[in-house]
């Protein structure tokens, strides 16, 4: 039996009509057999530096036989056998629609192994540029910053894996340039137009509870749809966040975990919020705190939430905002208020603090203003003080 050939080996001839070819072992397949990768030059010397470099690119590196395997034929596995019960159905699912549609049209077909960082950043410079493929329906628009962004995040978890399955050497999204952050901007309702905006709510007696939980909790939009009694500790005030409610693409409703390990949250809700939903628990007709209006056994639905907004806020002559606005008026009011980062990022349901800080910048901006005012107004007049001492 031959002996096996390690890792890292390499090996250099000259070939016919004086090309030079340089190989080396990057693995091996199941049957012991080696993995090679070649580069080429018109000299010695240009093979043999090109050697060297593929030689510290896979130091340390023992592919396996699946590093043959298509970038299509990957994500498929990817999806199948690594994300099918780590994730939600519906990102599962953009995910799936997201490779058929933008990453298997332009690389699904090229070997993983050789999916280099220029294929990457080609791919999301014709995706932005021309947008969407034949198989879409609206071929020729372009696709936003937002969505690059996250075909870019949910390729680069996928290579990542692919490393560590040890098909690829290294992540060939790492590198690449992405479109910036473009999220529209956060408007958030004024100490005068969150006074007009709750005396609206408050006389609205199908739907006050509603959103005046919403304003005291800064709950997600599909996290309070998804409230169940149970959730709900009557004599302790305090509401577990653990589920939220979703629109099924092919319409109805279906409902599962919080959007992340995080949203999984107890919080403490003020005295008012609690009182309001024991009354409120007294008359309840089913196991949603907020059910349908015409179907309680099933829980609210989302967008029935953002078309009463909208009328409330016509109602109190303020400017149209968006659901999630009721969440970065409940956190930015938070702030400024006195709540410190840490809890409030607890109450969010953030993966920590410094998410919320970055979130809310505008607000911890101010917020830093007045500490300095302040800091320099203490020791102003300790100052004062030591030169009148003195």
């Amino acid at each position: 039996m031959p002996k096996k050939r390690p890792a890292g080996d390499g090996m250099v001839r000259q070939k016919k009509r004086g090309q030079w070819e340089a190989r080396i072992v990057v693995g091996h397949k199941d049957d012991g057999k080696p993995i090679y990768r070649y580069v080429y030059g018109k000299t010695q010397k240009e093979v043999l530096d090109k050697l060297h470099q593929r030689i510290e690119d896979y130091r340390g590196v023992e592919l396996t036989e699946d590093s043959k395997m298509t970038l299509g034929l990957w994500l498929d596995k990817w999806l199948n056998e690594y994300m099918l019960f780590t994730i939600r159905e519906s990102t599962w699912k953009a995910y799936e629609t997201t490779v058929r549609l933008h990453i298997k049209p332009h690389l699904g077909d090229k070997q993983i192994a050789f999916v280099t960082t220029a294929d990457v950043q080609r791919m999301y410079n014709k995706l932005k540029r021309s947008g969407r493929t034949e198989a879409h329906p609206i071929h020729g628009h372009k696709l936003s910053d937002s969505y690059v962004r996250k075909i870019h995040m949910m390729l680069h978890e996928a290579m990542d894996t692919a490393v560590k399955e040890r098909l690829i050497v290294k992540n060939p999204t790492n590198g690449t340039t992405i479109p910036k952050t473009n999220y529209p901007p956060k408007q958030i309702l004024t100490d005068a137009q969150l006074e007009r905006f709750i005396a609206v709510v408050m006389q609205d007696e199908l739907w006050r509870d509603f959103f005046y939980t919403e304003l005291t909790t800064g709950l997600r939009r599909g996290e309070i749809c998804g409230l169940r009694w149970s959730d709900f500790n009557v004599e302790t005030g305090h509401l577990k966040v653990s589920r939220t409610v979703l629109v099924k693409s092919g319409g109805g409703l279906t409902w599962g975990d919080t959007k992340t390990e995080t949203g999984m949250r107890t919080i403490l809700l003020p005295p008012s919020t609690a009182e309001m939903l024991r009354e409120r628990k007294k008359t309840a007709v089913g196991e949603w705190i907020f059910p349908n209006l015409y179907k309680p056994e099933q829980p609210l639905y989302p967008d029935s939430a953002y078309n009463r907004m909208k009328v409330l806020l016509k109602r109190a002559e303020l400017p149209l905002i968006r659901f999630h606005d009721l969440r970065h008026t409940f956190a930015t009011h938070a702030l400024t208020g006195g709540v410190d980062a840490k809890t409030l990022s607890k109450i969010l349901g953030h993966t920590n603090a410094s998410f919320t800080l970055d979130t809310y910048t505008h607000v911890t901006t101010d917020m830093q203003k007045r500490a300095s005012k302040i800091v320099g107004g203490f020791l102003d007049d300790l100052i004062i003080k030591e030169d009148g001492n003195g």
